[in-house]
């Protein structure tokens, strides 16, 4: 019984050391099979999941996600090519509507220098009018595309955001005053500066600053804060927060901006986003805010 004993001690023993080094190596493919997911997802490679374990029912789980990953990746390839497709018709179809609009407008500038009744004069304005508002829409459609569909890198230097944004408002500051806004400005005298393009951000605070002079009951504040976040704010009753919210999606429009593609703030959060800054609108008793962080 002695000579027995020690054996049938060590059989559980060897049983658990062998559950243990089990359990040992699921865990490993298991962090396996989540870290090359994780890898896969977020880059363009194309291989798949290979575990070094030889358990059959996570070599099944693996081979299951790499038929999943398959999919997944031919589904962004056909996205991409659609998305493409899009972009490029739609800077085809802005390109040729913006060559009509341009001869029209050319005729119509011939036709205010000829004579003609004071009923044919005032179907004229209107006719001139439409057909300004034409253009502007086929040029803001024509610049957005142009935007997407760029493929080169960014120039970015360093960019004084106090010197920008002084700069932008004040080529818009006719434009301020014409709609009887007197704007509230406040600044930092800290001088805040960032890595940009300088151009993407001319247009960023170009694109914001007119969606405050179409949206605005009559005021308009920015401010530029210590820490770099740049706040647009102006009373608009016409809007609520649910319309705020949206003003950033492709082609959304509110009833006040109906002369408009909606594609100025979308504009806007493509370059902010793709210097890896952020923009989001809020909307706070009867004021609509725009915050800008690089």
């Amino acid at each position: 019984m002695e000579i027995w004993l020690p054996v049938i001690c060590g059989i559980p023993a060897v049983i658990i050391c062998f559950l243990l080094i089990k359990i040992y190596l699921m865990k490993k493919s298991v962090k396996e099979i989540e870290e090359k997911l994780s890898e896969k997802l977020r880059t363009e490679t194309n291989t798949l999941i290979d575990i070094s374990g030889r358990d059959r029912d996570l070599r099944r789980l693996a081979d299951t996600l790499n038929v999943e990953l398959r999919k997944m990746r031919e589904e962004r390839r056909r996205f991409k090519q659609g998305d493409k497709e899009l972009k490029d018709a739609v800077t085809n179809i802005s390109h040729d509507l913006r060559t009509p609009l341009t001869a029209v407008w050319g005729y119509l500038d011939l036709l205010k220098k000829e004579e003609k009744s004071e009923t044919a004069a005032g179907y004229l304005e209107i006719i001139e009018n439409r057909t300004r508002v034409m253009k502007e829409l086929a040029e803001e459609l024509f610049d957005y595309s142009l935007i997407v569909s760029a493929e080169e890198e960014e120039k970015r230097e360093p960019i004084c955001l106090n010197a920008a944004l002084e700069e932008s408002i004040a080529s818009f500051y006719g434009a301020i005053r014409q709609k009887g806004i007197e704007p509230e400005i406040i600044m930092t005298e800290r001088r805040i500066e960032r890595e940009l393009d300088a151009m993407a951000l001319t247009r960023i605070f170009g694109n914001i600053i007119n969606n405050a002079i179409k949206y605005s009951d009559g005021d308009l504040k920015v401010e530029l804060k210590e820490d770099g976040t740049i706040i647009f704010s102006n009373s608009a009753k016409n809007l609520n927060s649910v319309a705020a919210e949206r003003l950033f999606d492709r082609f959304y429009t509110v009833e006040t901006g109906r002369n408009s593609t909606g594609l100025g703030l979308s504009i806007s959060k493509y370059l902010t986003e793709k210097m890896g800054g952020g923009i989001h609108a809020e909307y706070e008793e009867g004021r609509l805010i725009l915050v800008v962080r690089f």
